[in-house]
């Protein structure tokens, strides 16, 4: 099953500010705004290289799977969800699976998600595990999930949805909302703000960068971090 969601894409100039900044920054600037639940539990970069990930969510979800449904047959369905979000989810979009925070079986393996990054999706999220982790670790597609796991999906993961609203990770993701996953995990960001809260991240990033210098420097951070006036006027006068 899927849904129709129309939604705006995401812009460039706003893409390329949110490459430059960390969840870290990101999460305090929508803590700032009220939204407290906006970091994915349970999940981590299995990249080796220091990958960022910036994109739009492309959503699956998955129940529980059922033994008399979910045999190595399913697979053979071309409408199968799994499948058919892996052919269908567009260039430059993250493909974001609601396994429902159970890493016992996978919800990918090194075959879709080399079909993922040939298709050029931005990335792959998931609360469950992946397998053949040691060639999917090496890959270029940003991949995020809470671990390695070598069952197969069908053991525990029955696709239903494509492109509805899902809980990964505990956090509500609604299709287009913006992801951005680096060392520290991955934020979700409501499409509605998220110009907004790369203006705000990117503001942050830079006087950040200022206080670590002087940090560095050996100065105490008692007044400079969250800042006084004093050091706003030093800050400001540094810019100038």
């Amino acid at each position: 099953m899927s849904a129709t969601y129309t939604f705006e894409s995401l812009k460039d100039s706003t893409k390329k500010s949110l490459e430059r900044v960390s969840t870290a920054t990101l999460h305090t600037a929508l803590f700032k705004k009220g939204l407290r639940n906006t970091y994915i539990q349970g999940v981590s970069r299995m990249n080796t290289a220091k990958l960022k990930m910036v994109g739009q969510a492309f959503t699956l979800r998955y129940i529980p799977a059922r033994e008399d449904l979910d045999t190595v047959a399913a697979f053979k369905d071309p409408k199968h969800p799994q499948r058919l979000a892996v052919e269908t989810v567009p260039a430059g979009m993250i493909l974001v699976s609601d396994c429902r925070q159970d890493a016992s079986a996978a919800s990918a393996g090194s075959i879709l998600l080399t079909r993922l990054q040939v298709r050029q999706c931005a990335g792959f999220v998931s609360d469950a595990g992946i397998r053949d982790f040691d060639d999917a670790s090496e890959m270029a597609l940003p991949i995020f999930c809470a671990k390695p796991s070598a069952p197969t999906n069908l053991t525990k993961h029955h696709g239903v949805d494509i492109q509805v609203p899902i809980g990964c990770g505990g956090v509500p993701v609604f299709p287009g909302d913006v992801l951005v996953g680096d060392g520290d995990g991955v934020i979700v960001i409501p499409l509605e703000i998220v110009d907004e809260i790369a203006e705000e991240a990117s503001k942050m990033e830079q006087f950040e960068t200022y206080v670590l210098g002087k940090v560095g420097a050996g100065e105490a951070v008692i007044g400079l971090y969250p800042p006084n006036e004093a050091a706003l006027d030093a800050y400001t006068q540094s810019k100038a």
